[in-house]
């Protein structure tokens, strides 16, 4: 299959973020004293949904190119937009962009022409929040992330395959999920089967940042395994993003699989199981 559909406003495809919302996505990043998994990652998305905003922005209006949907589990399992997006599973790119919960006041570093930096305020929209409470029903919620995907693809059956973005810092705790993952990815359009990303953010003392691997033997612990095999292998389109845009060289069975990823890595990853190759 060759994952080179053109993706369109008449054949749209769509992106979905499965959040883990477990009471330990509050601890805080590794390597940092402030800054918590659960803020991190919700700040990461905020971001990557202004970006995705920006990218499908015309002269006059917003296209829609693609539908997005954040789904969280923890206490709960299920959509997890704030605002007026609360309860949709997805909402076209345009939809999105007129309704952010609120914007909030943030601060970053930028050039001040002379080779130093400076900080600079600027607004973010608000659309998915930081929420860290009770387990990790991680099976229950694929399912729905199949149940999700399953109708788009009813709907859309010759569009560019849907991507999932699926970060995690912990074991299920409503068993092995690799079934569930399998099965998902075992879902096609005509272009290709769908493409699962899995981001493990881990509070192993023995992990460290890794990127991208082609093989299961680096791994500190069973579960990041178990994630591995989750992941499909990275399209060559995928493969050429990550070597020009970011220098990485990676094997042609590099699997959508990343482990510890800070800001940089993250934004790759994301940049990476997203990027268009045949936009119009």
């Amino acid at each position: 299959m060759s994952y080179s559909a053109e993706i369109s406003r008449q054949n749209p495809t769509c992106i979905l973020f499965v959040i883990d919302q477990s009471e330990s996505m509050v601890d805080m990043m590794p390597g940092s004293e402030s800054l918590s998994k659960a803020t991190f990652l919700a700040t990461a998305i905020n971001r990557y949904l202004q970006d995705l905003v920006i990218k499908c922005s015309r002269s006059e209006g917003v296209r829609d190119y693609f539908s997005v949907g954040v789904i969280g589990y923890g206490a709960t399992v299920g959509p997890a937009f704030s605002g007026n997006l609360a309860g949709k599973s997805m909402a076209m790119i345009s939809e999105v962009a007129d309704n952010p919960a609120r914007l909030e006041e943030r601060t970053r570093k930028v050039s001040d022409g002379a080779g130093g930096l400076v900080e600079e305020k600027f607004k973010l929209p608000i659309w998915f929040d930081p929420v860290a409470q009770n387990g990790t029903p991680m099976c229950e919620a694929l399912n729905l992330v199949h149940s999700v995907v399953a109708s788009w693809l009813a709907e859309h059956p010759d569009c560019f395959p849907p991507v999932i973005l699926h970060f995690t810092d912990g074991q299920s705790t409503d068993g092995d999920p690799l079934g569930a993952m399998q099965t998902l990815t075992s879902l096609s359009s005509s272009d290709g089967n769908v493409l699962s990303f899995n981001i493990h953010i881990s509070s192993n003392p023995n992990a460290r940042e890794i990127q991208f691997p082609g093989e299961s033997d680096q791994f500190p612990d069973p579960f990041a395994q178990v994630l591995f095999a989750g992941s499909s292998p990275l399209t060559p389109f995928m493969r050429a993003v990550a070597r020009d845009a970011y220098g990485m060289q990676l094997s042609d069975s590099a699997r959508a699989f990343v482990m510890n990823a800070r800001d940089v890595l993250l934004i790759a990853a994301l940049d990476i199981g997203t990027r268009p190759s045949n936009l119009r």
